[in-house]
């Protein structure tokens, strides 16, 4: 089942975008959802300074999980 990006959800970005200076695997938080698929990805450095904000759909980005998967 395929997790829907929701506000505050961190991922990581699964293909670069080099206009925006961003690699695979940039991690970012979603802080903004339109409709039900697209969203507002904020990227920031280690101390903590934007980056870039890209429009994505959540199909650019891994959902990062830290809860394991119950039941069956």
């Amino acid at each position: 089942m395929e997790h829907k990006i929701q506000p505050l959800d961190t991922g990581a970005l699964l293909q670069a975008i080099p206009a925006l200076g961003l690699k695979a695997g940039q991690i970012g938080t979603v802080v903004e959802v339109f409709g039900e698929e697209d969203g507002e990805v904020e990227f920031v450095d280690k101390q903590g300074r934007a980056i870039a904000l890209a429009a994505l759909k959540s199909a650019d980005v891994l959902v990062l999980q830290y809860e394991p998967v119950s039941g069956p």
